[in-house]
Parts: C-alpha cells; structure tokens; sequence
C-alpha cells in the first residue's frame, strides 16, 4: 500500500462535501456571510460601511456599497501601519502585493491569520482532494510536489514584522512543516528575489527528486521545465520525473501553452488541474477531468456576489447572490472574505456554466480588454484566438499583449499586437492574417467592426525579442512568481512602454 492511498480518503471525505456545498448554494453562502459578518463586529469597517446589525444578504446589499480597491487602500495602509481590528479583526502582518491600479500606485491584499487558514490552504486541500477523486491511482504523495512561488517585495519603511510579497511567498513563508516533507525547493530558494539567480537554484533543487506534481503558473513553469529539460539532456519530462503525473495550474489561461507542454511532457501520461487562486483568494477548482468548469467553494470564508453585464459588457448597477445566477450568463465577481475585502470587486469576469452545481471559467477581466473602436475584444476571445491560430500555423508563443492603435488622417484605427515566440511562424503576415480571421469567429463585434474594412483595419503583429516580457516585468520589480503581463489593454502606456525597451 502507497502513501496516497492511506491519506487519500482524509481528501476524498472533504470533496463530497465541497461538491454537496456547490448543491445548495443558498444556505452554505448565507452562513458564511453570517460567519463573516460577527467576524467583522467591532472593527473599524462595520462602522464605516454600515453593516453593523446587519442579518440578511439582502439587509447587507441594500446597506453596504460595492467596493473598488481604491475606496480600501486607505484602510489598507493603516493595517500596514500596525492598527488593529481595521478591516478584519486583530493585526494583519502579511499583505500580498498584487497587479497595480490605474493610479499606478502598488496594490496590497490583506491575507490575515484567517485567510491563511480558512482559505488559501483550504483552497489547496480542496484541489488535492478534488483530484485524488478525480484520479483514484494517485500516488502523487509518494513523490513531492515542485511548488513554484514568488519573492517577498523589497519594501522600503514596513513596519517591523510587516512583510509584503507575491501571495506565493506569503503561503510558502507560512506552510506547516509537515508539507514541507512533500515539497521542493526549500524556502531559501523558494522566495529568492533575483530570477537570474533563482532559476538555476530552481533546476539544481528539482533534478535528482522524485517530482509527482507541479503547482503554478504555466508560463513561468515552462521556462523552468525547459532549463530542467535542458540540464538533464532530456528529450521528454518524464526522463527526469518518472512519476510526474499531475500539473495544477492557475493564474493564466492554459490553452495557449498547452501545445508547448504537449512537446515537452507526454500528454498520456500527464493530467491539468485548473485552479482559481488569486492574491485575493481561493475561489474554485476545476470539477471533472474533461469540462472546464470549476467547482466554486462555497464554505471556505469568501461570500460571493455577482454583477450582471449589459449587452456591452458593461456592469449593471446591482449585484445578485450565489443562488440568483444563470446558467451560460457573465459576470462580474464580487467577494467578502476573511481577509476585510467587504463587497470587493474583484475585477474578474466569470461566465456561469452550471448552477447545481456551482460551476464557473474565467472569462477575463474587468479592467483587462480593448474597447477603442467597440469592438469589446475581452481576454478569452484572444486566448481563445491565439490557441487556434498557434495550432494551424505549428507556431508556439512565450508571452503576449495587445492595444488599439488609434485613427489617423489617412489610416483606420487597429489592434497591435505585441507577441515573443518560442517557435516562429513561418510567415509573420500569414500569422496576423490568421490571428485576425479567428478573433473575428470568436468575437461577433469585432467581426463586426472588421467587416468591409470600414471601422477597422487588420491588426498588425511585432515580433518581440527573445526575453523582453522579462525585461519589461523586472523593470517594474516584478519579475518572477504570480507576476504577469495583461493581454489587453485599452490604452498604449504599457504597448509603449515595452516598445521603448526593444529601441
């Protein structure tokens, strides 16, 4: 008998329960809001934005405003400065350093003792356990897990015991000992802040272990997997990790990486896991092994709203609950959690594809698309678009990022994209030609826009140097971990910026 299979009915008990929670969605989320509520008596919050006394959802939606980062931040910096029970109850030292906002001033999520335990790892047990049922010839803790985090930020004037970080480094920082038996690398290599150091640490702790599983974001683990690849002299993963068996995967859209892991990694022998782990939160799990749809957890300290989107993809003015949803709407998702985000939006778009049980995709971001000419071109459109052009055309991309090029006095206006290949096309115009022809089949307003070539012209693709993502992300200081370039953007201050760098 195996390891796994001695543990695994610990996992496999807590995802019936999670599954039978996404069954009755109404009262699991109604006593989490309840739970969250007491937790929030006598801090500074319940004063402000009026929920004390507040006992029903709908008491709480009529009273509490919906909140951008932005009406926090100030609350936020106060818990950096030590004060107590401000947006959570007692003193929060961790904070995850997440995506800037439009102010361009740092972002900083709270992850407070409860987060810690009621959510992020909670969030992570269910994963496991999610797959361990999925997959019951698991043997994935007879071998470790290569856990891929971020750095600790070099902050200058944080209190004492204030750290701030990639959410990874947080986690990692703060693991139980025991997992640190069926993990690699260690922490020293773990939060290491210099990439250039710390991929080679990377590949020198990983080489000669017995991995089983891998956890992270698939673009950064490319790069990682091919430096292993490169130092064993394999030709195939399984060369160096024979057991490998399992990636869990978050933070970006897999499918436009999927064909570079299929070289890399023998797709029989290998299985994907998508999760939704965010600086904010852990929210969901992928739930069957062949539809994407992930499981939302409904009893792990997050309460979940959803903001309805006009015909434009615009918000509506009123969010609804867990319960009120519909199958094959979008929204945009709202969230009060453990950590003090009271009615937070989170800035993602979620696409409901089951309501019994709750199951949703990430469809992009609120913040994160190209709307210069109407053509409301949003994430999962260029994902999905990229994938397919990549596919027919037997090209592979490292990284990418797009924004409209405005009309002129003798052009249209059009998209350019900003695109590093790690496998050229052979044509780089028959590439921009293909690119435009499945944006224009995965988005009907595009198409729309493009028809006739009166609105807009064809987009145009800039082949980028080798590294310039990189570049790009370590001279913002964000290089590595959970860091990532938007897709999308609808204006050109970071299109201009990375162009810059290329001279």
């Amino acid at each position: 008998m195996n390891l796994t299979s001695i543990i695994r009915p610990l996992f496999t008990r807590r995802a019936r329960i999670a599954y039978r929670n996404a069954l009755d969605a109404e009262t699991v989320q109604r006593r989490e809001l309840a739970d969250l509520l007491a937790c929030g008596r006598g801090t500074v919050a319940e004063e402000l934005f009026g929920f004390r006394g507040v006992k029903s959802y709908e008491e709480y939606r009529e009273r509490v405003p919906l909140h951008d980062y932005s009406d926090l931040r100030p609350l936020v910096l106060r818990m950096i400065d030590g004060e107590r029970d401000v947006l959570w109850r007692g003193v929060t030292r961790n904070f995850a350093q997440s995506s800037g906002t439009s102010d361009g001033k740092s972002k900083y999520v709270p992850v407070t003792r409860d987060s810690f335990s009621r959510n992020h790892y909670a969030g992570g047990f269910d994963v496991v356990a999610r797959y361990l049922t999925l997959y019951p010839d698991s043997r994935m803790f007879d071998g470790k897990g290569f856990i891929l985090g971020g750095s600790f930020a070099n902050e200058l004037n944080l209190p004492e015991g204030v750290v701030v970080g990639d959410l990874s480094a947080n986690l990692i920082e703060n693991i139980n000992p025991l997992a640190n038996m069926v993990r690699i690398p260690s922490k020293r290599v773990a939060l290491m802040e210099d990439w250039s150091r710390k991929l080679p640490a990377l590949v020198k702790a990983s080489l000669h272990e017995n991995v089983t599983n891998l956890s992270g974001v698939p673009s950064w683990f490319l790069t990682v997997l091919k430096e292993v690849m490169k130092a064993s002299g394999a030709s195939e993963l399984h060369e160096v990790w024979r057991n490998l068996e399992v990636f869990f995967h978050g933070g970006i859209a897999f499918e436009p990486y999927r064909e570079q892991y299929n070289h890399i990694i023998d797709p029989a022998r290998m299985r994907y896991l998508e999760t939704y782990n965010a600086s904010e939160g852990f929210f969901a799990v992928q739930c069957d092994i062949d539809t994407p749809g992930m499981l939302l957890l409904m009893d792990i300290g997050v309460f979940y709203e959803f903001i309805p989107l006009d015909a434009n993809g615009k918000e509506t003015d009123r969010a609804i609950a867990a319960w009120e949803v519909s199958e094959g709407a979008t929204y945009s998702l709202v969230i009060t959690s453990c950590n003090g985000l009271w009615r937070y939006k989170l800035g993602d778009t979620v696409t409901v594809t089951s309501v019994n049980p709750l199951k949703i995709v990430i469809s992009g971001r609120t913040k994160h698309f190209i709307n210069a000419f109407g053509e409301e071109l949003m994430v999962h459109n260029a994902d999905a678009a990229i994938t397919a052009t990549c596919r027919s055309l037997g090209c592979e991309i490292a990284n990418y990022t797009a924004a409209p090029i405005y009309a002129g006095d003798r052009t249209r206006g059009r998209h350019e994209w900003l695109i590093e290949f790690s496998k050229e096309p052979v044509a780089l115009e028959r590439f921009a030609d293909e690119l435009d022809s499945n944006l224009r089949k995965e988005n009907s307003d595009y198409d729309a826009k493009r028809s006739g070539g009166i609105f807009l012209d064809r987009l145009t693709v800039v082949k980028a140097p080798q590294g310039l993502f990189d570049r790009w992300l370590a001279s913002t200081g964000k290089l590595g971990g959970q860091r990532k370039v938007p897709r999308l953007t609808n204006d050109r201050r970071l299109m201009e910026s990375m162009l810059k760098l290329m001279g």
